[in-house]
């Protein structure tokens, strides 16, 4: 390795080094302050180091990452919402009744969970796809059972061992039938390698796939995440639903833009037929829910659902949609998930779950209700809303790729969501009463409202609005970091394409 490579892994190594003092510190007196500084430090310095990076972007350290643009503008979407979740998670923990729970262990499991999620995002090779996706997921499992003292975060835990269990094995055989039939662990090479067994390369490809469907909660592979939703603090199910589905999201674009495994019709036809049953599966099962958390959950299915469409139109301008609707979906899902951690209805410590928790919020607090229905109306796609611009780019990239059924499917979906994210909105203007609960329900206040945390509030707000009304900033962000997943850096070469055919031909 020489400097330049260094340079291109920056954001990781701040990272690095900031678990390994992280660990030293965590055995200090007053550690638990410490942190509280440390992790936030390490996030913005990490943030600041991409600019660095990109200087020597496109760049190809060893075999295992490319450093593109691409993988710095989702790095940088990954550090921003782990930035928001650290912060808000301090506020939320504050907020529970009796005495707060050490954060210290907290911090440095989100902290490992972004050093994999970043891993993911400039994989190219098997090995960094493996190494990444365990990285994020192991400490993502202690996250959701936080404080471990309780009964529903533990049984969460649980349930995402199981099913991360299961995604893992899915996923190591499929690897292992495409190295079978390739003889080779990078993507690229996946592709320009001639095989006698493209059936292997296939099977490999869908099985992939159905782990990205248990990562990502798309239908069938969905069962966990009402469960974990509901389960695990609000502000780990923010990173659940933002960080972690970001990170694989990049990595199955660019594994499927490079592999060309939308060009055989098995995987292109399961992804379609899962994204369809996502968006109005994951809408329906939304209708019923009368917790917010595990609506919330269902919503997730559907909006990912949504996000199938740019990858599977692929291509510049299915990264720039897909990056799109990330960062508009993620700002949104924080802010909404930040509000749900920052009430408490009674003095048990529980989190504001139920519809009736919110009735009448807006003569209690009118800014957190006005920004909890800000985000609602952004999740359902209002224009002059961040989320109406994700939407237009899911919807544009659709057009571009011609996938009609799929733009049937997102419209249908969008408008079954309407009427769920406006039902609760209304519950904040609701008089006492006139939302359905137990007969003891007593509504929601705000607790753990520190200055950090009305800072960022007021941050996401802003930023929902601005880019709802401006998103030309956002444009040209995605756009620059647009290029195909599976561009290469000059410095390499690729054979010549008649010397072999391709296993999709």
């Amino acid at each position: 390795m020489v400097f330049e490579d260094f340079l291109a892994l920056a954001p990781l190594l701040v990272l690095a080094v900031a678990i390994v003092i992280g660990l030293l510190v965590a055995a200090l007196p007053g550690s638990d302050r410490m942190m509280a500084g440390l992790t936030p430090l390490a996030l913005v310095l990490a943030l600041a180091s991409l600019p660095m990076a990109a200087e020597t972007a496109p760049r190809l350290v060893t075999p295992l990452l490319l450093v593109d643009g691409y993988a710095l503008v989702f790095s940088g979407l990954i550090l921003v919402a782990a930035l928001l979740v650290a912060v808000l998670s301090r506020a939320a923990f504050a907020g529970r009744p009796g005495r707060p729970p050490r954060l210290q262990e907290f911090d440095l499991l989100l902290l490992l969970a972004v050093l994999g999620a970043l891993v993911l995002t400039g994989a190219t090779h098997m090995i960094s796809f493996v190494i990444g996706l365990e990285l994020l997921s192991i400490p993502l499992l202690a996250l959701i059972a936080y404080p471990r003292d309780e009964p529903l975060p533990l049984e969460a835990g649980l349930k995402y061992l199981v099913i991360a269990g299961v995604s893992s094995a899915t996923l190591f055989f499929g690897l292992a039938l495409i190295y079978a039939a390739t003889g080779t662990m990078d993507f690229a090479a996946i592709a320009r390698t001639p095989t006698a067994h493209p059936a292997f390369v296939v099977a490999g490809l869908v099985l992939v796939l159905v782990a990205g469907g248990f990562k990502l909660s798309l239908i069938p592979f969905h069962m966990w995440a009402p469960d974990v939703y509901q389960g695990a603090p609000a502000p780990v199910t923010a990173f659940v639903g933002t960080v972690s589905k970001a990170a694989v999201f990049a990595l199955l674009f660019r594994l499927f833009e490079a592999t060309g495994a939308l060009a055989s019709p098995a995987p292109l036809w399961s992804l379609s037929a899962i994204a369809f049953a996502s968006m109005i599966g994951g809408n329906l099962l939304a209708l019923l829910q009368q917790n917010v958390k595990r609506l919330l959950a269902y919503s997730s299915i559907a909006h990912f659902g949504y996000l199938m469409v740019p990858l599977l139109a692929g291509g510049t301008f299915g990264a720039e949609a897909g990056l799109a609707y990330l960062a508009g979906y993620s700002v949104t899902l924080i802010g909404a998930l930040a509000v749900v951690g920052l009430l408490r209805p009674d003095a048990s410590g529980r989190e504001a779950e139920r519809w009736s928790d919110y009735q009448g919020l807006f003569r209690r607090r009118p800014w957190l209700a006005g920004l909890f229905a800000l985000m609602l109306l952004s999740l359902a796609g209002i224009p002059l809303t961040l989320g109406f611009i994700a939407k237009l780019y899911a919807f544009a990239a659709g057009i571009d790729g011609a996938a009609w059924l799929l733009l049937a499917g997102l419209i249908a979906g969008s408008t079954i969501g309407l009427f769920y994210y406006l039902r609760l909105a209304l519950a904040l203007f609701a008089p006492a009463g006139a939302v359905a609960g137990p007969a003891d329900a007593m509504p929601a206040d705000a607790t753990g409202l520190t200055l950090p945390a009305r800072g960022l509030l007021a941050a996401l707000a802003v930023a929902l609005v601005g880019l709802g009304l401006w998103p030309q900033p956002l444009i040209g962000l995605v756009r620059e970091a647009g290029t195909l997943a599976a561009t290469e850096p000059p410095a390499l070469s690729r054979p010549d394409p008649t010397e072999a055919r391709s296993w999709t031909e």
